[in-house]
């Protein structure tokens, strides 16, 4: 996520992109930089049994094209998706089907389906109101480690572009020209 998170402090801001001192630490499989994530989103996250885990810092790589989903900074172990429990979003951004909010369990379809249906999608505000409720877990339950709402945000403006330039084809086919 390269934006700023506007996420409320319920849903741990601070973990959408933490600052840090650190240098990067790249994947061994892509060399693209990683993402700090904690012990805690390992733990839940993996299909393996947790003795194979060590005391190093681990970073999760949400290159799309990368098979590595979580790697040490050591560069001495990784996890590919499939050593992980959820599929996971970041790796699969046009799939309609991945959860792209882990919590409350949103596809990139729903939010499609609503928005093809009433015109606006309400899901922001429903994740909101989940957050402020202390129902949200996403630096446990999302696989990258943190608030999902920048992710949600990009699904929205990618499926509120299509449902424009999907508009714009068919108000140019149903224009008809008199000569």
């Amino acid at each position: 996520m390269a934006e700023k998170c506007e996420c409320p402090p319920e849903a741990g801001s601070e973990t959408c992109e933490p600052t840090s001192a650190r240098p990067s630490v790249a994947c061994p499989a892509c060399a693209r930089p990683g993402k700090t994530v904690g012990a805690l989103t390992l733990k839940a996250m993996l299909a393996h049994p947790l003795t194979e885990l060590r005391e190093v810092e681990y970073r999760f790589c949400r290159t799309p094209e990368c098979s590595t989903v979580y790697y040490s900074a050591d560069g001495e172990q990784q996890f590919l998706e499939r050593d992980i429990r959820e599929h996971v979003h970041n790796k699969h951004p046009d799939d309609d089907s991945v959860f792209v909010c882990y919590c409350f369990r949103h596809t990139p379809e729903s939010i499609k389906k609503e928005l093809a249906t009433t015109g606006r999608s309400t899901v922001v505000a429903a994740i909101t109101a989940g957050i402020q409720a202390g129902q949200c877990a996403c630096d446990i339950r999302n696989p990258q480690g943190s608030c999902c709402l920048g992710n949600v945000r990009a699904v929205m403006d990618r499926a509120e572009a299509a449902g424009s330039a999907r508009q714009d084809a068919e108000n140019k086919l149903s224009f008809s020209p008199t000569t």
